[in-house]
């Protein structure tokens, strides 16, 4: 069986795939539905992000880089209708996304790199709510 996933500069040496930070896990979306995969890019180009390709790749191979790569492959059925905030995330990114230069700058050491600076909001639950909200990023 083949999922749809979301695919970074498809076919270059700095080719990466579309993962979600979930309680600090990366998550891998296998969406069994092309439209829905692509509904998904979408909506991500639609938030400046970089346009993802939709690719169609074997279930069990997806699965298996997963589980080699440390991540968690998450299967989104045809139809997929969540019930939380987090399966939200499923059929609709967050409206925060990570910035993605990070991934193709591998070379750069980290130090060079500037430290973003934390916002506070003072409240605590608020705190502790917005960085659930970051992981997923």
């Amino acid at each position: 069986m083949s999922v749809h996933v979301l695919l970074f500069d498809a076919g270059s040496e700095n080719e990466g795939i579309h993962s979600l930070e979930l309680n600090g896990t990366t998550v891998v979306l296998l969406f069994e539905d092309r439209d829905d995969a692509e509904r998904y890019a979408g909506l991500l180009e639609a938030q400046d992000f970089p346009a993802p390709t939709v690719e169609a790749l074997d279930r069990a191979e997806m699965e298996e880089f997963c589980s080699n790569a440390g991540y968690e492959a998450r299967f989104v059925p045809a139809g997929f209708l969540p019930q939380t905030a987090e399966e939200r995330l499923l059929i609709a990114p967050p409206e925060r996304n990570m910035d993605v230069t990070t991934w193709r700058e591998q070379e750069e050491p980290a130090a060079a790199r500037p430290e973003p600076e934390p916002i506070s909001s003072g409240n605590a639950e608020l705190e502790d709510y917005r960085r659930r909200l970051e992981g997923l990023l």
